[in-house]
């Protein structure tokens, strides 16, 4: 059977009998894959860190019936070590990692790889505070799989904006006209963030205040999980209190 390569991020990893562990990718070309590394677990191994979560690898794979084999892997992208040292940025990965993981079940395209590369070196490098990283992510990462909000003009009828109801099954804001009775408001400056984060226009984003923060993240989950239509795991361990 072939070998093959290609460059990938890992996702999670499972412990397999005693010495062995199955890896789950996120590659730039095939989607996600699910693989065995022999003797990962073992001192000394060939491996060491690279096959860790949020690590980033050039990987040579050798095709199996049901599971791959991982027969090199060359670090790319270590991320790992600087995000599993600092717990707020670990429990951004993870959520990061979790939507990768789930959003590429059935598609892939190299934008995800790519998308998800760019958030956890900007975790690690703490270019960015950690919750606007992972709320850009989420938005982006929805948006390339064909859920994109909108949040200038009407979801529904397309009037320009500003509006500022948001409805999450109607994929945005939505025009006063159309908006159903009693639906909440969102505030201005929290439809900028929000917009912001989804075009990656951080210095816009980064001038945000608090408020406008936690409004924007409660905004994201809810997108996200009517989205996936379940729940996201990862998202109970992070950490609300905004700095």
């Amino acid at each position: 059977m072939p070998t093959y390569r290609d460059d990938v991020v890992v996702l999670r990893t499972q412990r397999l009998g005693e010495a062995d562990r199955i890896i789950t990718v996120l590659s730039k070309t095939r989607g996600k894959i699910r693989a065995v590394a022999k003797g990962v677990r073992k001192t000394g191994s060939r491996f060491g860190a690279r096959l860790e979560p949020f690590m980033v690898a050039d990987v040579q794979f050798y095709e199996g019936r049901t599971l791959d084999t991982i027969q090199q892997a060359e670090t790319t992208g270590s991320f790992g070590p600087a995000i599993s040292a600092d717990y707020e940025l670990y429990t951004a990965a993870h959520v990061m990692v979790e939507i990768a993981d789930k959003l590429t079940d059935s598609d892939a395209s190299p934008a995800h790889f790519t998308l998800l590369v760019g958030g956890l070196r900007a975790l690690s490098t703490k270019a960015h505070a950690a919750d606007l990283v992972v709320d850009s992510y989420l938005l982006r990462a929805l948006s390339i799989a064909g859920w994109e909000p909108t949040f200038t003009d009407c979801a529904v009828t397309g009037e320009p904006g500003p509006h500022t109801v948001f409805i999450i099954q109607a994929g945005g804001v939505v025009a006063d006209a159309v908006a159903p009775p009693g639906a909440p408001r969102l505030r201005p400056d929290t439809i900028a963030l929000l917009a912001a984060l989804r075009a990656g226009d951080w210095a816009t984003a980064e001038s945000a205040g608090i408020e406008a923060r936690h409004e924007a993240r409660g905004i994201v989950a809810a997108y996200v999980q009517y989205h996936l239509e379940r729940g996201v795991s990862s998202f109970q361990h992070v950490d609300r209190g905004l700095k």
